[in-house]
């Protein structure tokens, strides 16, 4: 008969005889029965059963009660047996109690072997033998084991099976990945990071996965939350291989990309996880770089490369490629530095969807946003409604919103009625519709100043930020990762957007990031967390001593508490001063039959 049980402790505990499955009775029966369950073909004494399913206070004749919980199973695991005759399944012998089933009977065995199988393959390279047996072997977690025992020996059992589960997880994302799944990965491994918050081989692995979806700013910004979670809760840093992964997506590391393989899609289809097909680029040629000194030796030619429109806020396009000797090697010819093909953007997607581009035209200062709010508002309040059209008009043409011209046609048609209906009426006592439309229109006065004033993009930006929190904050930290990886990957960025100079009329949003090395004095002395005296230091030891390459160099030559360098961590960027380009003399035009004329006559040109 034990052929034919089968048990289940990987989730709520069940035994089944065949196909019917059996009532194992009350608690501490069942209680008893797991502990023979992980025991395993071993016997188990009956003291050490007492321990484990009475840790807290043991009965006084707990021997007495182990023999009546192993008669009850007896009775469950072999019906059929007389009172006389001797146990076959659950017998007593001289070690103690032992439950004779089969290994493969208990799905915890099933499932440790499964595992084993798994690792095996997969060191022999065989990926699809290892992923059908850790796949197989996960299938057969239904649950929390061991859900209402209590007491250090179920809790030790549990931690082990819960542990092996979370390796038997890692294990099978490793294969996926192997496989070129990363696509469909993204969305499970999300689920298993909130379970698993603190192992780390799931965040490396959730990093990479978006990072080979072309979803770099999300593989930055779930580094920077692990590290932020792992400071906040522990004191310590992410591990070495996970620092080392985010270094090489700052990069854009080829590698990571050559690692994954691209199945063959069908007519019509993408390989999960890639990019959208892009159409062929236009023939272009790339800008071509300044020339460098005369002094430095000669560089290779480098085939020319289509531009690259980066996928930003605003269209703009910048040449992937180095300047000679830069902190950036130029990437091989024909290939650009992601590894993808040379007229290919970078496949940065947010965390939180596109980053909206800022649709406040550049260089209109803050001063004069906030004057044209309140002169709105006033317009809108003692105009008692009838001209608050008018101002939602002009926002709406100004931001090119239609949501805001629905809202001003509406403004204009309830004063336009109320004009006309209450101008009309011939009699001093107000009928039902006239009060209905007095109502409306109070209502609507009454709604059009607020409406008025929240057109202001950066109140509501504030007002939603208290409402909601984080998200908008997580989202300026995800425009400045985004940011420091264009940065990082494309330097001519640098001048084509702007990045870092909050002084400069610009249409891109870096989220805040400041360039300490090139704003004017007046930036930093409205830097957060410093005091006027810190910010006049950092301004004269700039003048003084040059530019800063980090913030720990920052911080030790002015000085500065660390309560000062965490508020500006996340907003710096020590980028090295532009070159200023010397303007070179043209040569001067020389005669057929002598020297140049400013050779001979050196005063010629002086005016």
């Amino acid at each position: 008969m034990s052929e034919a049980l089968r048990f289940e402790v990987l989730g709520p505990q069940r035994a089944w005889y065949a196909d019917r499955q059996l009532d194992l009775g009350p608690a501490k029966q069942r209680a008893v029965l797991a502990v023979l369950l992980l025991a395993a073909g071993r016997p188990v004494p009956s003291g050490q059963i007492v321990e484990a399913v009475w840790p807290d206070e043991a009965p006084v004749n707990g021997l007495n009660v182990v023999q009546k919980h192993v008669a009850g199973l007896r009775r469950v695991l072999e019906p059929d047996r007389s009172p006389r005759t001797p146990a076959r399944v659950l017998t007593l012998t001289d070690a103690g109690y032992l439950l004779r089933v089969p290994p493969e009977a208990v799905d915890v065995v099933r499932f440790e072997r499964g595992v084993r199988r798994a690792r095996s393959a997969q060191a022999a390279g065989r990926t699809e033998e290892a992923l059908a047996e850790v796949s197989a072997a996960l299938e057969l977690w239904q649950g929390e084991p061991f859900t209402g025992f209590a007491g250090p020996y179920f809790d030790a059992a549990r931690h082990r099976l819960v542990e092996m589960r979370a390796v038997a997880l890692e294990t099978r994302v490793d294969l996926e990945l192997a496989d070129g799944r990363h696509g469909e990965l993204v969305g499970r491994l999300v689920e298993l990071v909130a379970e698993f918050p603190v192992r780390e081989r799931l965040r490396h692995q959730l990093m990479l996965a978006l990072h080979r979806s072309g979803r770099q700013a999300e593989a930055l910004a779930a580094y920077r939350d692990y590290a932020g979670l792992l400071r906040d809760e522990y004191g310590i840093e992410p591990g070495e291989p996970l620092q080392d992964l985010h270094r090489r997506i700052l990069r854009a590391d080829p590698d990571l990309l050559a690692q994954a393989p691209r199945r063959p899609a069908g007519p019509g289809e993408r390989w999960a996880g890639g990019p959208e097909p892009l159409p062929a680029p236009a023939e272009a040629p790339a800008r071509p770089l300044p020339t460098g000194p005369a002094e430095s030796p000669p560089q290779p030619a480098a085939p020319a490369q289509p531009t690259v429109s980066a996928q930003l806020t605003v269209p703009v396009q910048f040449t992937v490629s180095a300047q000679p000797g830069g902190p950036f090697p130029p990437p091989p010819p024909g290939e650009s530095p992601t590894g993808l093909p040379p007229w290919v953007s970078p496949p940065v997607a947010p965390l939180i969807g596109p980053v909206p581009p800022s649709r406040r035209p550049s260089g209109v200062p803050g001063w004069l946003s906030v004057v044209a709010t309140v002169g709105g508002a006033l317009v809108a309040l003692f105009s008692f409604g009838m001209l608050t059209w008018l101002v939602v008009l002009l926002y709406g043409v100004w931001r090119r919103g239609w949501g805001s011209v629905a809202a001003a046609i509406y403004y204009l048609t309830v004063a336009v009625t109320f004009v006309v209906v209450l101008g009309s009426s011939e009699t001093e006592e107000v009928s039902g519709p006239e009060a209905t439309l007095i109502v409306i229109w109070l209502t609507t006065w009454a709604a059009g100043v607020p409406h008025v004033v929240l057109l202001n993009g950066r109140l509501l930006t504030w007002l939603r930020g208290l409402w909601r929190g984080r998200p908008y904050a997580d989202r300026n930290r995800l425009r400045r990762e985004y940011a420091r990886y264009l940065l990082y990957q494309y330097p001519s960025a640098r001048d084509d957007l702007r990045i870092g100079r909050p002084d400069l009329p610009r249409a891109y949003d870096d989220g805040g990031l400041v360039d300490v090395n090139s704003v004017p004095d007046q930036v930093i002395a409205g830097l957060p967390g410093l005091t006027r005296s810190q910010a006049q230091h950092v301004v004269v030891d700039r003048r003084m001593r040059g530019p800063y390459t980090s913030m720990e160099e920052l911080a030790a030559r002015c000085l500065l508490p660390a309560a000062a360098t965490d508020s500006l961590r996340e907003l710096l960027i020590f980028l090295p001063p532009a070159p200023t380009p010397t303007p070179t003399p043209a040569p001067a035009p020389t005669s057929p039959s002598g020297p140049p004329e400013s050779s001979a006559l050196p005063g010629r040109n002086a005016g």
